[in-house]
């Protein structure tokens, strides 16, 4: 039986097709997974569906009948949930008060917290998870409980059809098998889940069909056993991509001396011992759980976070590892790239133009004047290259999509032109396509000599682009080793603390 059917749908923005066409059904107890580049029109359909934005034309329908919604609180009684990427809770109200906003029981305007607390009970208790209460804070919560509140709130509104946009880019890998249980467990229960997600192997774990956007078109559907993953790949970026990894040969030199030099770096209590040698022309993959301190270690060396000891050598001169300013840090000829775009990677008011060249705005000013032609021509230049879709560099950067937001912000790196670039999870919410781009940009500035610090969860990435890696565990980082001799179980048996190194190391050189 089919749940949803959308036809022929359509959404333009001024010049700007969103949806061109897009067709797609999605039947009762069925994950269908949605995917696409960043820019195709997915976020945009599923806006449309749980009633945020409304079709120029096209049909839906659910469970036969006609579908119209006209704000989200009508889709919402048409059983219709939403769980964004970026999650929308209320930080500063209970787990309770989230999961039954706007269906909680009360009396003479005031909340009936008994029976709120046992309706609660009732819901969270199909989903356990240690951190949730009725009473906790969502505040106080982890990203992965937070998704769980999300998903209880879709299931006391009694949702029959669930859209989960990339609902595993923050979650360790505990964590999504435990959320990959809960929307099997949904599916089994008769509910249907529209699926969006960047990870192929992701869409084959979870899905029982999919639908490729391109363009805002809907070019291919069907069963997902019935595609490799080279077919969906060419379906999502209209051309066959024989390789997702560049070619690189070893373009650096064990004599030569290091870019950066880090030795017993420590900032508790997140990061408590770190050293390593990162040479030019070098692609260093930094791999560890979420919470393992990895982040800290590029915010410490960059000058974010507060160290406590330790020494950092920039091209053999010695920097002041306690103390350091963010500000002094580019100017020395280091660029960071953070994990959070929205929070402190990007100016989200400001144009695409100005986030790109903020950090060296000398390249298109004089005399304390921005030249805004040559800025222009440079933003286009970069964007170009990067393949950022935006209608303009003087477009606001918050209206683009969260993976061409990430470009942007890689963009701005490259225009700094550093001589070392720290790269926190660089590809976060960029699709497949743009991943490729991504990974020959950096490919390039490791051939342009420039050394490059890359932290990623996706191990595959690690694998394919680094030549060297170490794992930092519970805030130390093991000695660095060349990746033909690390394997995908040896660093997970390090991330977790199995590797006894990595709590001796004492230089940790490449």
């Amino acid at each position: 039986m089919t749940a949803l059917t959308l036809t022929d749908v359509h959404k333009r923005f001024g010049p700007t097709v969103a949806l061109d066409g897009v067709s797609l059904q999605l039947h009762k107890g069925e994950v269908h997974a949605l995917i696409g580049e960043n820019g195709a029109g997915k976020s945009t359909l599923m806006n449309v569906v749980a009633g945020s934005m409304r079709p120029d034309r096209g049909a839906m329908e659910i469970n036969g009948r006609a579908y119209v919604p006209s704000t989200p609180l009508d889709a919402r009684l048409n059983g219709i949930a939403l769980i964004h990427q970026e999650l929308s809770l209320c930080p500063h109200l209970s787990v309770a008060e989230n999961i039954m906003m706007g269906i909680e029981s009360s009396r003479l305007g005031w909340l009936n917290r008994k029976s709120l607390y046992a309706r609660t009970l009732e819901v969270i208790k199909t989903f356990p998870h240690p951190e949730i209460r009725p009473e906790t804070p969502v505040m106080d919560l982890s990203v992965a409980a937070k998704q769980i509140v999300e998903i209880c709130r879709s299931i006391a509104a009694r949702a029959q059809i669930i859209l989960m946009d990339e609902p595993t880019s923050s979650l360790q890998r505990d964590d999504v098998k435990r959320l990959f249980g809960l929307i099997i467990k949904l599916r089994d229960e008769g509910l249907s889940v529209i699926y969006i997600s960047h990870f192929l192997e992701e869409v084959r774990e979870i899905a029982d069909s999919f639908t490729v956007l391109r363009d805002g078109q809907s070019v291919a559907t069907g069963k997902i056993g019935s595609v490799t993953d080279e077919e969906l790949i060419t379906q999502m970026v209209g051309r066959p991509v024989q390789n997702l990894f560049p070619r690189r040969g070893r373009r650096w030199e064990e004599e030569a001396g290091a870019a950066l030099e880090v030795r017993d770096l420590r900032a508790p209590p997140n990061l408590r011992h770190a050293s390593f040698d990162l040479r030019r022309g070098q692609i260093l993959g930094v791999a560890g759980l979420m919470g393992s301190g990895r982040t800290q270690l590029v915010r410490s060396i960059f000058g974010l976070d507060e160290t406590e000891s330790g020494t950092i050598r920039l091209k053999g001169k010695a920097l002041s590892a306690r103390g350091g300013a963010p500000a002094m840090r580019l100017f020395q000829g280091l660029g960071y790239l953070s994990e959070d775009r929205k929070g402190e990677g990007l100016g989200v008011t400001l144009s695409v133009a100005d986030n790109i060249t903020v950090t060296r705005f000398s390249s298109c000013s004089r005399w304390g004047w921005l030249n805004l032609a040559r800025q222009r021509k440079q933003a286009e230049s970069l964007i170009g290259t990067l393949g950022v879709k935006a209608r303009s560099v003087t477009q606001s950067v918050k209206t683009l999509s969260g993976g061409n937001q990430q470009k942007v912000a890689l963009a701005r790196l490259i225009h700094q032109d550093a001589d070392v670039l720290l790269l926190d999870e660089p590809t976060r919410g960029i699709d497949i396509g743009s991943k490729v781009q991504v990974y020959e940009t950096i490919a390039r500035c490791a051939a342009a000599n420039k050394a490059v610090l890359m932290i990623s969860s996706y191990l595959p990435e690690l694998f394919g682009m680094c030549d060297a890696l170490a794992v930092m565990s519970r805030g130390r980082l093991s000695a660095v080793r060349p990746i033909d001799e690390w394997t995908p179980e040896s660093v997970m048996q390090a991330a977790i603390g199995g590797e006894e190194k990595s709590k001796t190391n004492g230089g940790g050189r490449s």
